[in-house]
């Protein structure tokens, strides 16, 4: 069995491709390439097609960790049918993600509330507050929670 991961933000430009590729690279380390796959994406299509966010890039760089494929994209309906896990970085993409589905029940949860520490949280966008130093280090800290609570529940 393979567990579907998608990361959701506004623009699929700043917060969820980092998150896609700070899991993409946990998995990796983990050996579990075969088991837990992971995609990300926008409840807006304004970036459609773009890399990753200069900033986002910079901050993966510096981590070692490699961004290479991801391309902004909007969610669509067939996504809830796809992943085992929607998270989302806010509250704001969840109201979106549940208009967007026509479904008001679609389970989403937000990254941090997989921390113990910062349940209930967002992950602030940096595409306008500029601090992609903190972004990482949530969305970090958010990945590595669920990886494990992944690990658990499958028993990978």
């Amino acid at each position: 069995m393979e567990v579907n991961v998608l990361f959701i933000c506004l623009g699929n430009i700043c917060r969820s491709p980092m998150a896609e590729a700070i899991f993409r690279d946990l998995v990796k380390k983990e050996g579990l390439d075969n088991k837990v796959s992971c995609d990300s994406a926008g409840t807006g299509g304004w970036h459609v097609g773009n890399p990753p966010h200069k900033g986002t890039r910079d901050i993966l760089k510096i981590n070692n960790i490699s961004d290479e494929g991801i391309m902004a994209r909007q969610f669509i309906k067939e996504d809830i049918e796809q992943f085992e896990y929607l998270i989302a970085m806010d509250p704001s993409n969840i109201k979106n993600i549940q208009k967007l589905s026509g479904d008001s029940a679609v389970k989403t949860r937000l990254l941090l509330d997989y921390t113990d520490q910062k349940k209930g949280k967002e992950v602030p966008d940096p595409y306008y507050t500029g601090n992609f130093d903190e972004v990482y280090g949530l969305v970090r800290e958010g990945c590595e929670a669920l990886l494990k609570e992944i690990k658990t529940t499958y028993h990978f």
